[in-house]
């Protein structure tokens, strides 16, 4: 499994470890993914993401899952998080 954020495309960063005497090692940097369940309000389900945590605080701050995937450009998602988006599309608005 990628450790890849599904919705922000975050990834692993490199970078050094840095000892008292200044040696630099390689080492990686992952991103904090969760397993979360996301509510769609306007297909009336829910799905299940590999999230971090940024992308989770920044899913809330835009007012939930829909408003997030309709504001967020396709190069950044997973291929699941655009056939969410493409459902989301299709559905009419409600007057």
């Amino acid at each position: 499994m990628s450790r890849i954020c599904e919705l922000t495309g975050k990834g692993r960063q490199v970078g050094h470890n840095v000892s008292h005497a200044n040696n630099k090692t390689k080492r990686v940097f992952l991103p904090n993914l969760q397993n979360v369940t996301l509510l769609s309000e306007k297909l009336d389900r829910s799905f299940k993401f590999r999230v971090s945590t940024h992308g989770l605080r920044s899913v809330e701050h835009n007012g939930g899952l829909d408003n997030w995937l309709l504001k967020t450009s396709d190069t950044d998602l997973s291929p699941r998080a655009l056939k969410v988006k493409r459902d989301l599309k299709k559905v009419p608005v409600a007057a």
